[in-house]
């Protein structure tokens, strides 16, 4: 029997066979990065994040201060997420052709990687330099210290409220905006620091708020690293059990079992499913995709879905009598389904 894919339509076929990609097709759905985001309130954000962070360098050097210095290297990644974030706007508006069946919806991901490795990076250099200063502490200037890192977290509370306006249903921008209210909490500790230093001389503090900016610095890179790789390696979201969602499918009365489930992520916001279902003799295919696709948008907020829905053969349906094992049948589509199978019966996953 011949297999078709569908757009949201059915196509009049009288086969058991059926593919979809939801209703109303591709469009209107939020695929990461898009045209959405204002690249204006980026560039604004970008702007102020450079501009202070050339400004900190060079006042971090003349104060001997490894906490502003490691505060500039920490904006200094915000400035190159928000690069890539630019960048990965257009890559991803064009339309996928040739062997890139998705476009370039994950360029983003992939500089987010970059960003989240290069944080790491940083952090690591920063550590290794700030242990140096604790054993012997360089003289610091603590007012320089204290003014810069006060005129720092104004920029950053700007900076902050100017991504905020932008689109951050993209990992870049979102992580971006993260990392800059990392930064305010890292200035605030640069300030005191140099209030510290001001006023008591206890130089080590400032190396001691290094390695507290380091900290923030590794865990936004770890959070990066970690998400930007689930994507990659195509683990579900986190918010969304693949096991339950098959149950949940496999619940419908017209459905017998549903298997090869599959839950990824192409993109920052765009989850995907596709799944083999197969429904009893007497079912209507094209009205059991039509309801599941139903709970996956309103329950799951899946609107890419991809189902292929048959109607059971005898030995499935002999398969899911009661006292049967779960996996007991021979499916002519699936000779080696991947994943668990999902019954509306009690089963193992």
């Amino acid at each position: 029997m011949s297999k078709h894919i569908e757009h949201g339509r059915e196509h009049g076929h009288e086969h058991g066979h059926d593919h979809s990609h939801g209703a109303g097709g591709h469009a209107g759905h939020s695929h990461g990065v898009s045209a959405d985001a204002d690249r204006r309130w980026l560039f604004a954000a970008l702007t102020l994040i450079t501009a202070y962070m050339a400004v900190e360098v060079v006042i971090g050097i003349a104060a001997g201060s490894l906490a502003l210095i490691s505060d500039a290297a920490h904006m200094l990644t915000d400035a190159a997420s928000i690069v890539l974030a630019l960048i990965a706007m257009r890559l991803a508006a064009r339309p996928a052709r040739g062997g890139f069946t998705y476009g370039l919806k994950r360029a983003e991901i992939l500089s987010a990687q970059l960003n989240g490795v290069t944080l790491l990076l940083l952090g690591a250099w920063l550590a290794y330099e700030a242990v140096e200063r604790l054993i012997d502490p360089p003289s610091v200037d603590g007012s320089l210290v204290l003014y810069t890192a006060l005129a720092g977290i104004v920029v950053n509370i700007a900076a902050a409220w100017c991504i905020s306006r932008a689109n951050r249903s993209s990992l870049n921008v979102e992580g971006a905006y993260q990392h800059i209210l990392n930064d305010l909490f890292g200035f605030i500790a640069t300030a005191v620091a140099g209030l510290v230093v001001m006023t008591t001389g206890f130089a080590r503090i400032d190396a001691v708020v290094t390695l507290v900016v380091v900290v923030l610095m590794v865990r936004a890179g770890y959070g990066l690293v970690r998400e930007s790789g689930r994507i990659f390696l195509e683990a579900a979201p986190v918010d969304l059990a693949p096991d339950a969602i098959g149950d949940r499918l496999a619940a419908n009365p017209s459905v017998t079992e549903v298997h090869d489930l599959h839950v990824w992520t192409i993109t920052s916001g765009q989850p995907t499913l596709s799944a083999h279902v197969l429904v009893t003799p007497d079912g209507d295919c094209h009205a059991v995709r039509r309801d599941l696709e139903h709970v996956l948008r309103h329950d799951y907020k899946i609107d890419h879905t991809t189902l292929q829905v048959d109607h059971a053969p005898p030995r499935v349906l002999a398969a899911s009598r009661p006292g049967e094992p779960a996996g007991a049948h021979a499916d002519p589509h699936c000779e080696a389904p991947h994943g668990p199978v999902h019954r509306a019966e009690p089963h193992a996953h």
